[in-house]
């Protein structure tokens, strides 16, 4: 598909993913991309979903709004997450079939898989158990998006395909610690603690569970490269393959930063999902998509970002 001949629906296109999305459409030749903000347009109201769609006709649609948070919003929010999530893909993909998108392209996420699954995760495990409990409302309203994209491809013809993509960082992240993700969090108490002069920083957790973490331009690449290659109703993984342990990370951000303090773990919070590193073979194999950035190069980037801002 040559997506500089589309029009385009990019939803989430305000948020910290969206922006670099938004980038590399227009370095892709796109230049008919609708990119509408909440207050423009609530997906969580289908009276809005149906004028979007009645007025802007897209050709493709690609779904990246969701409502999102670390651990701690996770556990505050488990039924605005389910809810919000839900509704708004459920909507959105009607609304598609209905209008006659051409494509669709959800963006899903890894909290869908279950707590324990065998690493490195491959998509074909992502019905084997339940998700870890305190993301599992997000990852299972997620999880739904899958089901209605691969029955609407069954039974209506939608060419829908839905994407995995493992803990996103880099430039733009949010640094809200109420909110934010583990690597923008840890940035910031180093950042805060290294110019108070403070002697430790504390962090959740024992620092033993591990993650993968995709530098958010990879991240963009890798849904456009989809957006314009992939057209099978399997899922698909986005990911680097590589699994850090939060200790490990936070040593790196640690260094990064240029903090010189302690970090001390707090055992008393939740470690969230023991590990996590995804099978990336499929992405290449299907859309040639290979993540490029290291992961000591992009953390020192978004330090400098946060750093300038």
């Amino acid at each position: 598909m040559d997506l500089s001949r589309k029009r385009i629906l990019l939803t989430g296109a305000r948020g910290f993913l969206g922006g670099h999305v938004v980038d590399q459409l227009r370095r892709a030749g796109c230049r008919n991309v609708l990119a509408p903000s909440i207050e423009e347009c609530d997906l969580t109201e289908a009276d809005a979903v149906e004028r979007l769609f009645a007025e802007y006709r897209p050709e493709v649609t690609i779904h990246l709004a969701a409502a999102v948070g670390g651990i701690g919003a996770n556990r505050r929010n488990p039924g605005l997450f389910f809810y919000a999530n839900a509704i708004m893909g459920i909507q959105l993909i009607e609304a598609a079939r209905r209008y006659g998108t051409e494509k669709v392209v959800v963006i899903g996420t890894i909290c869908a898989y279950p707590k324990t699954t065998p690493v490195p995760f491959r998509e074909e495990n992502l019905w084997n158990g339940y998700p870890e409990e305190v993301t599992a409302p997000y990852g299972l309203a997620k999880k739904l998006l899958l089901v209605q994209c691969q029955t609407y491809r069954e039974q209506y013809g939608l060419n829908a395909i839905f994407l995995l993509p493992v803990n996103l960082y880099g430039p733009g992240d949010h640094f809200e610690l109420e909110t934010s993700h583990v690597v923008p969090a840890i940035i910031r108490k180093c950042v805060e603690a290294r110019e108070r002069g403070a002697e430790k920083v504390v962090l959740w957790g024992d620092g033993s569970a591990t993650r993968e973490f995709l530098y958010v331009e990879d991240a963009a690449e890798g849904i456009v490269s989809a957006s314009e290659l992939y057209n099978k109703p399997d899922p698909v993984n986005l990911g680097t393959g590589v699994e850090i342990s939060i200790r490990e990370l936070a040593g790196q951000i640690r260094e990064a930063v240029g903090f010189t303090g302690r970090i001390v773990w707090d055992p008393s919070q939740p470690n969230g999902q023991p590990r996590r590193c995804l099978d990336v073979s499929r992405a290449e194999r299907e859309f040639g998509f290979r993540a490029t950035t290291p992961l000591h190069e992009g953390l020192r980037r978004t330090v400098e970002w946060y750093l300038g801002g």
